[in-house]
């Protein structure tokens, strides 16, 4: 900051030289008043506006609701700065209390609020910073650090024009982006309408007229899984056979092979299982995901594999962040040793497998492991579902588990608050559409090529939403360096306010009418 070159009527000064002390509060010697409390939480760091604010009597409040705060006090969370958890204190908190993972930044009467607000959001604060923080799981900077940042002060008409230009300018970038962002959450409607056409059986409803010989009844279909069970099973059973026989010639001091279970026969649901899905074509059917998949599991919980675990290379482990909306994120990498690998081997998942985020806030995030991957762990939060090829494509039970009929049916089992999340069993009980393996695929096909042309349509519309977030940060770089607007020879120096200000000792700015009356009832 201290190489930027100002104009001569601008001075460089410390944050905490243009910023009051913030009152301190013990919302305990009140408890049975009523306080409502502003932390990082309730913070958009998108928008930067105090979206929620918890209630509390004084009894009760947390042992950080430590700061009272009024309207216009500029809220920099001081844990992970990088986040921006950055907020103006709008007028219904005035007088309230904020968390001490706050730096409560107060204008003095030489900064526009607004005019510090803004520069609290540029990386002119918020880089010098990073390098300041402390601690690894929770890294955080002290209030000292930041009032002890540069902040470049103009004089302040210059500040009001500043903000007015501002304002002006990212009132247009905002209509813009929120151009954008319509547009682009019109293209997901758009994708599910896709996937609610395509599950239905109206995408396909032409192909199946002109192939009718493709089609299987449901009965059919149904008995050629039965048929792909018990060959699977009869496999395994030589298997277990064959390592039983060694598992005697041995020592046994390892456990003795688990015999296979025979499989369960295939049923189709009832009507009443099913009367709140959508009417299907007469070739298709209903059919839960556990009756036509091979097997549904999760990966190793607890001690079997835990953080220190993981090694720089080795066999690959998939994890929450790998799994998108209905593709699977390569780049973001972890892996187990060999000798580690060994003893999960059991939770192995290959080319072709489905694997599906236990985790569900609004949707089901599920995707196939790729070729690119040989073979990979399955971490306990995230399912594996292995598909019968020759009868159900995995491909297609993907693009089932990303519909919103699929979501709402196991938005009704989910527990959990904070992270809504679903079991095996519970996904297992889900239905899915069944049709014959043909339609299967030309149904993949047709959504894949509308996704094409949805997916080039979201990567624009972000680049444009990059581009105008390039072009905000570009508006703050002038605004702060005195470019953004012309200056007044009448303005009045920075310097010389200043130097007035400290020869006057000026009054801190008074206690809200809030704060006086918590002072009186305690």
């Amino acid at each position: 900051m201290s190489e930027l070159a100002l104009p001569s009527t601008w001075s460089l000064v410390r944050i905490g030289e243009i910023t009051e002390p913030i009152e301190k509060a013990l919302p305990a010697k009140a408890p049975k008043k009523e306080i409502r409390y502003l932390d990082i939480s309730g913070i958009d760091n998108k928008s930067h506006r105090v979206v929620d604010a918890k209630t509390y009597l004084g009894a009760t409040a947390p042992s950080r609701a430590r700061q009272l705060v009024q309207e216009d006090d500029i809220l920099f969370s001081t844990v992970r700065t990088y986040l921006k958890n950055i907020a103006k204190v709008p007028a219904e908190y005035d007088g309230q209390i904020a968390s001490t993972g706050f730096s409560v930044l107060r204008a003095s009467s030489a900064i526009l609020p607004d005019y510090l607000f803004a520069f609290a959001l540029t990386p002119l604060l918020l880089e010098p910073l990073a390098s300041l923080q402390r601690g690894s799981n929770y890294p955080a900077v002290r209030d000292q650090d930041v009032r002890s940042q540069s902040i470049p002060l103009p004089p302040l008409a210059e500040q009001k024009r500043i903000v007015a230009k501002i304002e002006e300018l990212f009132s247009e970038l905002e209509a813009g982006e929120e151009s954008l962002r319509v547009a682009r959450r019109q293209l997901g409607v758009y994708r599910q309408s896709l996937l609610k056409q395509a599950f239905e059986g109206k995408l396909t409803a032409k192909w199946r007229t002109l192939n009718s010989a493709k089609l299987e009844a449901p009965a059919q279909l149904l008995a050629r899984i039965q048929s792909a069970r018990q060959s699977r099973y009869e496999q395994e059973i030589k298997e277990w056979e064959r390592d039983l026989k060694k598992w005697e010639k041995s020592s046994q001091a390892e456990k003795r092979p688990a015999k296979p279970r025979k499989p369960h026969d295939v049923q189709l649901p009832s009507t009443d299982q099913v009367e709140n899905l959508s009417e299907l074509p007469k070739a298709w059917s209903w059919i839960s995901v556990a009756n036509c998949a091979v097997e549904i599991s999760d990966g190793p919980f607890g001690s079997n594999l835990k953080s220190d675990d993981y090694v720089s290379a080795g066999v690959r482990v998939v994890r929450l962040e790998n799994i998108g909306a209905g593709e699977f994120i390569e780049e973001k990498e972890s892996f187990i040793s060999s000798e580690k690998y060994e003893k999960l081997k059991r939770h192995t998942v290959r080319p072709g497998d489905i694997v599906v985020a236990s985790f569900i806030n609004d949707a089901v995030r599920a995707a196939l492991i790729p070729e690119s991957i040989e073979y990979a762990v399955n971490k306990a939060d995230c399912f594996q579902v292995h598909c019968f090829g020759e009868t159900i494509s995995a491909d297609f039970l993907v693009r089932c588990f990303g519909a919103r009929y699929f979501f709402k049916q196991l938005e009704q089992l989910v527990h959990g608050v904070g992270r809504p999340r679903i079991n095996t069993t519970q996904l297992g009980e889900a239905f899915v559409p069944l049709c014959s393996l043909p339609e299967q695929q030309e149904i993949v096909r047709l959504l894949d090529e509308q996704f094409e042309v949805i997916g080039r349509n979201e990567r624009e519309i972000d680049g444009a939403l990059r581009r105008s977030e390039v072009l905000r940060q570009s508006i703050l770089h002038r605004a702060f360096t005195g470019r953004l607007v012309p200056r007044s020879p009448s303005d009045e120096p920075a310097a010389t306010l200043l130097a007035r200000l400290h020869a006057e000792a000026p009054v801190r700015r008074g206690k809200s009418s809030n704060f006086r009356e918590f002072i009186q009832t305690r």
